[in-house]
C-alpha cells in the first residue's frame, strides 16, 4: 500500500529542512503525484467526534457571560479539504491550512460539490462554517490574515500532517500545537503509519505512537538527545484507542486495524502557567496605554 507513495518520495528527496513544505506545494501546483487522502473523510474521526464526546466537549458552548459562542477547529495539511468539512457538519467553525493555492483551490472545489455528503449531525448545534486558506503552519502571517491571535483553536486534528513533515520538523510541529490550542483545546492524533520500517524515506514517514508521544510532551525538544521527560509546556495524553473503522491503508494484510487515535491536551500546571503569562501580558499593555 505505501509502495503507491514511491513517486512523491522520490521528489521531496529533492527538498529538505525549510524547503519540504514548498515540495509539497509544488506536488500541488504540478496537479500530479498527489493519491495522499482518499476523498472522503477518515471514519476514525467521525467515530471520535461521537464517542468522546465528553472529552473534547461539544462544538457550541457558552462563555463565562453566558453567550453561546461556535468553537474553532482546524486542520492543518487539509489536503482536499474533506475532514473540515466534516467537522463543520458537527457544528464547528471548521478551518482548512494548506500551503499551496492549488491545494486550496481543490479544497473549495470539494467544498462546492458536498452535496449532501455532509448533513448537520445535531440540529441543535446547526452547520458551523468553513474556511480554507492558504499559509505556513510554521508562520503566523495565515493567523494575521483570519483576524486572529495564537492560541485561537479549541480543537486541532491531524492525520496524515505529521507522517508528511520530515522528522527534522517533529520539534516544531510540536511546539506549534502549543501555540494554536486555547488553553483547554484539544488535539485529535490519527497516528498513522505506525509500523513502517524508520530506515524507510517517507513520505509518508513511520508515525509510531512513542513518536507523537516523545514529541509532544517535550514540544520543541529534540527528543533524541533528552531525557524523555515532559516539561512544563508539554501536552498529556488523556486517550488512546485503537478506532473501530479507518481507512484501509490503516490496516495490516489481514485486515487488522494498526492505526490509534489519541486525545491530548494540557497539564493542569501548563493552564496555570499560560492564565499567568496571559495576566502577566495584560498587565504590561494596560501599563504601557498609562504611560
Amino acid at each position: 500500500m505505501l509502495d503507491t507513495f514511491e513517486p512523491v518520495v522520490r521528489f521531496l528527496a529533492q527538498y529538505q529542512g525549510d524547503d519540504y513544505v514548498k515540495g509539497w506545494a509544488e506536488l500541488w501546483d504540478k496537479g500530479d503525484l498527489i493519491d495522499w487522502d482518499k476523498g472522503f473523510p477518515n471514519p476514525a474521526l467521525e467515530d471520535t467526534l461521537i464517542q468522546r464526546r465528553s472529552i473534547i466537549g461539544d462544538p457550541v458552548v457558552k462563555d463565562a457571560w453566558g453567550s453561546q459562542y461556535r468553537r474553532k477547529a482546524l486542520v492543518p495539511g487539509c489536503g482536499r479539504g474533506v475532514d473540515v468539512l466534516l467537522l463543520a457538519s458537527f457544528g464547528y467553525d471548521a478551518y482548512g491550512l494548506e500551503y499551496s493555492h492549488s491545494a486550496v483551490e481543490t479544497c473549495k472545489k470539494e467544498e462546492s460539490k458536498r452535496g449532501g455528503r455532509y448533513p448537520i449531525r445535531n440540529p441543535e448545534f446547526g452547520r458551523g462554517s468553513v474556511t480554507f486558506l492558504q499559509g505556513d503552519f510554521f508562520d503566523d502571517a495565515w493567523l494575521d490574515a483570519l483576524g486572529l491571535l495564537q492560541n485561537a483553536f479549541d480543537l486541532v486534528y491531524d492525520h496524515s500532517f505529521f507522517c508528511a513533515l520530515d522528522p527534522s520538523l517533529r520539534p516544531r510541529w510540536a511546539l506549534r500545537q502549543t501555540q494554536l490550542l486555547v488553553p483547554n483545546g484539544h488535539l485529535v492524533c490519527l497516528e498513522y503509519p505506525r509500523h513502517r520500517n524508520p530506515s524507510e524515506m517517507g513520505p509518508p514517514w513511520t508515525a509510531s505512537s512513542e513518536d507523537y508521544w516523545k514529541h509532544l510532551t517535550q514540544p520543541g525538544e529534540d527528543v533524541f538527545n533528552s531525557k524523555n521527560n515532559p516539561i512544563d509546556n508539554g501536552l498529556v495524553r488523556v486517550a488512546h484507542w485503537q478506532p473501530d473503522r479507518t481507512h484501509e491503508n490503516g490496516k495490516d494484510a489481514s485486515g487488522n486495524i494498526q492505526d490509534r487515535v489519541a486525545i491530548w491536551c494540557r497539564s493542569d500546571k501548563a493552564r496555570e502557567t499560560f492564565a499567568k503569562t496571559a495576566e502577566a501580558k495584560l498587565r504590561c499593555c494596560e501599563n504601557s496605554k498609562k504611560r
